[in-house]
């Protein structure tokens, strides 16, 4: 089947750009038609993507992966930049994260802290536990989700979510703190790949287009993603 006015897309999309898709459903299902999308995280979707996806949308270096295996066409299409934050449960005090020594305390003093089980930002933040030679006396305090890592401070589970902002924003009942120090700090690029057999070339290029355009913004910079 080629392209359509309605071609109903099947699309791969990183939880870090979820947020913003959900607040997109109505512009793009006006332009697009119906929508099949799939989240997870960047790892997660890049063991199930299929060469008939039409869109798949996860980090820059993941897309590059998926092209240089044939799973996706050569070429690469950036989307939004992601910074990692902290945030706590809605009306909580805000901790001191302004700096590396600040963040480290403030870790120390919360009973437990939530973080992604697979997606870059949690595996980013285990890693610089063990950079900073911290893993045995933080990482027991730190409780991995599999997509509930907001969510789980929000309804009280954990004192601190550590996650990408585009994930922590569009949860009620939490309070961004801000970003990670530089010390600590991962940009991630998000970014977007077509299908290598995709029967809705056209179509999927004007949904990538539509998420990098000026409409869009608005919604990128409310879910704390600055475009590439």
């Amino acid at each position: 089947m080629g392209d359509t006015a309605k071609a109903v897309l099947d699309i791969a999309c990183s939880n870090g750009l979820k947020g913003v898709l959900v607040a997109l459903t109505q512009d793009l299902q006006s332009k697009f038609g119906e929508l099949a999308i799939n989240y997870g995280s960047t790892k997660q979707l890049s063991e199930s993507v299929k060469p008939a996806t039409d869109v798949v949308i996860m980090s820059d270096a993941a897309i590059d992966g998926l092209i240089a295996a044939g799973m996706l066409a050569s070429q690469r299409l950036d989307i939004a930049r992601s910074r990692i934050g902290l945030a706590v449960r809605k009306g909580a005090p805000h901790p001191d994260i302004s700096t590396l020594p600040a963040l480290i305390t403030t870790l120390r003093n919360a009973k437990s802290i939530s973080r992604s089980r697979q997606g870059i930002s949690g595996l980013h933040i285990a890693g610089e536990l063990v950079r900073l030679g911290l893993a045995d006396e933080l990482g027991p305090k730190f409780k991995a989700y599999d997509g509930y890592a907001a969510q789980a401070c929000a309804n009280g589970e954990t004192d601190i979510a550590i996650q990408q902002i585009s994930e922590l924003a569009p949860v009620p009942g939490l309070d961004i703190v801000g970003p990670l120090p530089d010390e600590v700090q991962k940009i991630t690029i998000f970014s977007a790949g077509l299908g290598a057999q995709s029967q809705h070339h056209a179509t999927a290029i004007a949904f990538v287009d539509f998420l990098k355009s000026k409409s869009a913004e608005p919604t990128l910079r409310a879910n704390g993603l600055e475009p590439a």
